[in-house]
């Protein structure tokens, strides 16, 4: 393995996962909870002391953060955490922060576009140019690869907000949406704590394999997946997070991308192989630490 590390950081809601390595691989690892910012960010940046003294120096920092977060470099909040629901976690400058203690460059940007950029490097999309990375977990969100880096805008691709209609005839106990900015959006639907109050269950996993909630989160999905094929025509889509863990809902998902477009687009990638289109992610629940180490590579320059 090479001698030159970088430091990868996937900073999420209930845990960051932080690592040493570099492009061949990760060389050491460490799970953080989430608690409050000081904390938090304390003990990451005891372990990247404890680790480099053990592995050698790091030349950078990758960061892939929840957000939103500040992705212009020519704002004063670049590379802060901005308007999150999370409390506590409101304006967390995370740049500035892990700038100022190791003195090195430090790359960032949201966590799914981090875990995009993992998986076209390293995984289930390597090569394939443009590529869509969504999550159905806690939350929902999507990253976007464009000509070998991720897409960024006026702010960044928020896809767990895109909206739908509502599942018809549900048979959910709470039939709404449990977004508290929209009544009918993918996050609000499908999410694992919205799927958990819709259906009246502690958490979603407690649900049944048989669950009728397991073919609507795949209906429900299938609008997402194809509102992203219709205005981003990705070469590939790769949907991870613990949802689509569950018994049958990728399939589903899979069955109502292919109805809902009804014979529109008419490419055999869809209409005959819809299985290496829609696809798992390769890397697993290493994509988002993977693309820290890229973003925190090209931070220094590589």
């Amino acid at each position: 393995m090479s001698e030159l590390l970088q430091a990868g950081i996937e900073a999420g809601g209930t845990k960051f996962v932080v690592a040493l390595g570099n492009a061949e691989g990760i060389r050491d690892w460490e799970k953080i909870d989430t608690t409050t910012p000081g904390e938090t960010l304390d003990n990451v940046m005891d372990w990247l002391d404890a680790a480099s003294q053990e592995h050698g120096r790091f030349d950078a920092i990758g960061i892939g953060s929840f957000g939103p977060v500040e992705l212009d470099e020519n704002s004063a909040r670049y590379g802060s955490i901005t308007t999150t629901p999370k409390p506590g976690w409101q304006n967390v400058p995370l740049v500035r922060v892990f700038a100022e203690r190791f003195g090195v460059p430090v790359g960032f940007d949201t966590d799914v576009n981090a875990a995009a950029l993992g998986e076209h490097l390293h995984g289930a999309g390597r090569g394939i140019d443009p590529l869509v990375y969504l999550t159905v977990g806690t939350g929902v969100g999507g990253g976007v690869i464009v000509n070998g880096g991720p897409l960024h805008g006026l702010l960044h691709p928020e896809m767990g907000h895109l909206l739908i209609p509502a599942p018809r005839r549900s048979a959910a106990v709470d039939a709404e949406g449990q977004c508290p900015f929209h009544p009918s959006c993918l996050e609000g639907f499908i999410c694992g704590p919205a799927i958990a109050k819709r259906w009246g269950v502690a958490k979603a996993a407690d649900l049944p394999s048989d669950s009728p909630a397991w073919e609507e989160t795949g209906e429900t999905l299938a609008h997402g997946l194809v509102n992203i094929a219709l205005t981003l025509s990705p070469r590939r889509i790769i949907v991870g997070g613990g949802v689509v863990k569950a018994p049958g809902v990728l399939a589903s998902a899979r069955r109502h991308f292919q109805k809902l477009l009804n014979g529109y687009l008419q490419v055999p990638r869809i209409t005959q192989d819809v299985e290496n289109y829609i696809v798992e992610p390769g890397l697993g629940d290493w994509a988002g630490v993977r693309g820290a180490l890229a973003l925190a590579e090209r931070a220094a320059g590589g």
